[in-house]
């Protein structure tokens, strides 16, 4: 099974709209279609960003909460590598490239076009619309 990580752009989305390609890529993964790989930071990053008062219109504090929880308790949760090159103009994108690669994780997944153009022998760089995509060819 395929070892993809999300990056936080897309864990949002999946909690804001139940109907986008992050949401659906939330339930691939509940159907088994990869193994989804966090790390405490990203998950704190997650919970930090969805605790902001601009997100009570979507859900309340508990469900956000809820929806943290489930992450870490079924995602398959990788150390912080300690290793973080700079390959990207963002240093927090550094970091998903290189927990992607120390995880062992073939996918990264994100919506920033900077991390589209990446080299080298880390994890490819999706979109979540392009993953949907892979996933559901036969």
């Amino acid at each position: 099974m395929n070892r993809v990580v999300l990056d936080l752009n897309v864990l949002v989305s999946a909690r804001i709209s139940p109907a986008g390609a992050p949401a659906a890529l939330l339930s691939a993964w509940v159907d088994g279609a990869f193994e989804l790989v966090v790390s405490d930071r990203l998950l704190d990053d997650l919970e930090a960003v969805l605790s902001r008062p601009k997100f009570r219109r979507y859900f309340d504090e508990r469900e956000a909460a809820d929806y943290v929880s489930v992450l870490r308790q079924w995602a398959v949760v990788a150390p912080e590598p300690d290793d973080v090159p700079n390959v990207t103009p963002d240093p927090e994108d550094d970091r998903l490239v290189a927990l992607a690669t120390s995880a062992g994780a073939r996918v990264l997944v994100s919506g920033d076009a900077h991390l589209h153009g990446l080299a080298g022998t880390g994890p490819v760089v999706k979109s979540p619309g392009e993953l949907l995509l892979i996933l559901s060819s036969p």
